[in-house]
């Protein structure tokens, strides 16, 4: 029986040499022993920070639809995840108001973007219009999969699973349906389970696994969708006109000041391609006249007078001069 004792004494001596070597706490008792090897993921790359932006003139109102998933990966959760971790990271650079995806899915219909993940120009010119949208993003999942590997030491195990992907993203003019950028990043985000003398945790698919892949694969482009986004027009919409009070449809949120000059042009003729019917865009409208900015009303309108100029009508499109 001493002998016995002394064999196990030595036994416990020896694992815990073991566990030191393979990087792993020894445990202190039974409590400690149940959650001594838990799955613990690799530390990913620094993702780029999207610095906040100090933005300069009125913000852009973007709308960012549910990006299509191409994989047999997922079902639908990764193109919601994608596009809800973009909603995210556009956000925190504060240059946008972004439209909720659930008003642009009521507006267009579940199906209206059909399954490439592209968005045609009649579909953005009629989110542009109901939604007062300047730009649309969306995307697609192209490729993604998760590889297993690891190591057998025989009481020690470890297990590697690694995420890989694809994400591809385009910026369309919201009045033309013009495809104004596209990018692709690639992600990649690992995590590792461990297991001793089989007391541990047997690492089934994580699907923060597939999430984290795909910021790491976000943040990669992120620096020039901001960048493009930037560099879209901005215009709003003449809303209601009540004597010499015009209502513009944006609110205080958008950044216009008091003060402000906006001139005013004619919504232009649409232009359809002869042979497909497809719409290529519009006509440069005519400049009618000068608005200046007086007021708000609420959170959704902004108030003007006339500077120059006559005949305004609603739904006649405002640019700041």
């Amino acid at each position: 029986m001493f002998t016995r004792m002394i064999v196990v004494f030595f036994l416990i001596i020896s694992l815990g040499a073991l566990w030191g070597c393979a990087g792993i706490p020894v445990a202190g008792g039974p409590a400690a022993r149940e959650t001594q090897v838990a799955q613990t993921p690799t530390a990913p790359q620094p993702a780029a920070q999207v610095p906040r932006i100090t933005h300069k003139g009125p913000k852009l109102r973007v709308g960012i639809v549910d990006f299509v998933n191409k994989t047999t990966y997922g079902a639908g959760r990764l193109g919601t995840s994608a596009s809800d971790i973009l909603t995210t990271e556009l956000f925190k650079t504060g240059a946008f108001i972004l439209v909720e995806r659930a008003q642009i899915k009521q507006v267009l219909g579940e199906q209206a973007l059909g399954q490439t993940g592209a968005v045609n120009p009649e579909t953005a010119a009629q989110a542009g219009r109901v939604l007062g949208l300047n730009a649309l993003v969306t995307g697609s999942i192209s490729q993604f999969g998760v590889s297993t590997g690891g190591a057998d030491y025989g009481v020690y195990r470890q297990k590697v699973q690694t995420a890989k992907c694809v994400v591809d993203v385009r910026v369309v003019e919201a009045s033309t349906g013009q495809l104004l950028f596209a990018d692709s990043g690639k992600g990649e985000f690992e995590r590792k389970a461990q297991e001793v003398l089989g007391l541990g945790t047997r690492a089934g698919y994580d699907e923060t696994l597939g999430q984290e892949a795909l910021r790491s694969a976000i943040t990669k482009f992120m620096d020039n969708l901001v960048q493009q986004l930037q560099n879209v027009e901005w215009s709003g919409r003449i809303a209601s006109i009540s004597g010499p009070d015009i209502y513009i449809n944006v609110g205080r949120d958008v950044g216009l000041k008091m003060g402000d000059t906006l001139t005013v042009q004619t919504l232009g003729k649409e232009i359809y391609d002869p042979q497909t019917k497809i719409l290529l865009g519009r006509e440069e409208g005519a400049v009618k006249g000068e608005l200046t900015v007086t007021g708000y009303v609420g959170d959704k309108l902004t108030k003007a007078r006339a500077r120059a100029g006559t005949g305004f009508l609603v739904n006649d499109i405002v640019k700041v001069k």
